[in-house]
This record gives C-alpha cells, sequence and structure tokens, in this order.
C-alpha cells in the first residue's frame, strides 16, 4: 500500500546522492527483500532503493500480472484460478518468482522483492527453490502512526494524487472538495490489517534472522532511506 509520502517523493528522491564509498563497497546484484506494515512508506523506499542500488523492483502482483500476459506455464495455471474467483496457491506464485528471478535483469542487476514473501510457508518454498537473499529489510513504523496515516488519507479522484489532510494536504479548497477516502481506509479495517501484518511478519522474520536489518520508518523519508542504506552496506558490503 501507497503512503501519503507519495506527493512529491520523486522529487525528492533526485536529491539523493548516495556516497562513492557507499556503491563500491556493496557487491553488485544485491538480492533484497522488504517488508512494512500498510502506510509505512516501503513504496516510497522501494523507489529510493532501486534507485541508488541498481536492482529490479519486484512485486507479486506485477509479476502475477506479466505471467498471466506471456502465458507461461505458471502464468496460465495462475489465470485458472483467477478466472475461477479462487486465490492462486502458494506454489504456483512461487513459479512465477522463480522464473522472474531466472531473467537476466535479475541475475545481471540483482532484485528487490517487495512485500514477498508474506508468510512462513512461503519464505520455506523460496528456501526451498534455493532462492535465499543477502539483506532482509524490516521497515518498522509504530501502529498509532500508521493508522493515523492511513485515516488521513485521501485521492483526487480526476487526477489520481493521494493526498493526506494532516501532513500533506491538498493545495486548494476545490481539490479539497472532490477528494474520496477509500473504503478499507478506516480506523477499524487498518487495524484488522495491522493485526494480520504482524502475526505473518513475525514468522517470515524467523526464516531470515542472519539478514534481517530493522529500520525505524519514522521521520522524513530521505532518513529513512540514508538509515537503509547504511544498514545494507553494513550488512552485505566487502
Amino acid at each position: 500500500m501507497k503512503s501519503f509520502q507519495i506527493v512529491g517523493r520523486f522529487n525528492e528522491a533526485t536529491q539523493l546522492e548516495a556516497s562513492a564509498s557507499d556503491e563500491e563497497s556493496v557487491k553488485h546484484g544485491l538480492k533484497l527483500l522488504i517488508c512494512g506494515a500498510p502506510a509505512a512508506g516501503k513504496g516510497t523506499q522501494c523507489a529510493y532503493i532501486k534507485e541508488t542500488f541498481g536492482v529490479v523492483h519486484l512485486s507479486t502482483g506485477d509479476m502475477l500480472r506479466a505471467a498471466v500476459a506471456a502465458e507461461t506455464e505458471v502464468g496460465l495455471s495462475a489465470k485458472e484460478y483467477m478466472e475461477a474467483g479462487k486465490l492462486v496457491p502458494d506454489e504456483v506464485i512461487i513459479g512465477i518468482v522463480k522464473d522472474r528471478l531466472d531473467e537476466d535483469d535479475c541475475k545481471e542487476q540483482g532484485w528487490l522483492l517487495d512485500g514477498f514473501p508474506r508468510t512462513q510457508a512461503q519464505a520455506k518454498a523460496l528456501e526451498d527453490e534455493g532462492i535465499t537473499g543477502d539483506c532482509f529489510i524490516m521497515l518498522n513504523v509504530p501502529d498509532e502512526d500508521l493508522v493515523e496515516r492511513v485515516v488521513g488519507r485521501r485521492t483526487d479522484p480526476e487526477t489520481g494524487e493521494i493526498y493526506h489532510m494532516t501532513f500533506s494536504p491538498p493545495p486548494t479548497k476545490e481539490i479539497e472538495a472532490r477528494l474520496v477516502q477509500r473504503s478499507d481506509d478506516t480506523e477499524e479495517k487498518v487495524k484488522v490489517r495491522l493485526e494480520q501484518y504482524h502475526a505473518n511478519v513475525a514468522a517470515v522474520k524467523d526464516s531470515y534472522t542472519d539478514i534481517t536489518v530493522e529500520i525505524d520508518g519514522v521521520g522524513k523519508p530521505t532518513d529513512v532511506f540514508d538509515a537503509i542504506k547504511k544498514a545494507v552496506t553494513k550488512k552485505v558490503g566487502a
């Protein structure tokens, strides 16, 4: 889920300057995984990571849609479940992920798995397929902050721009008047999603104890990324 920090994030990204010493100390073709609760700012940080480390940013949704469109074997299998209104099982998702990681760009540039694995079973399945990472990034934000971020979020139906009524309000009253709130951006519903996230991530974390770095996700996005960059460099640097 994208956070309110989306507004202007790419302008901020252009201001990031990775130091030469950091870039030279990190090996080529990093294998990164990142997790973060809804509204933790994960989308913003993935953009920064991709730009700085040159890795291929991968989300399961994008990989699934691409596999279906390409009519690969696992893509066609996934399509059958989707057309039947069923959840795509883990073994099919793992097959899609494995196929994507075997492509040349991922082998040459490295990759960033965004929000996957989500469960211990998925983490075990990746391990069984020989898919391991160099660093597992946990983006931590207190639940009360996450709830505040979500319930204040509004979308402009005309432009698709996302605002936050406290942290990134619309520039004009005209825009404010037409903003809408997503039906699942309520305190009650976000708390349910957070409970699910915490239960799953605790199990997943156990699978990546040796490569986990925990990052404080509170603060300016650029400051959060600076912490990520230093932690990744320290964890996987030559």
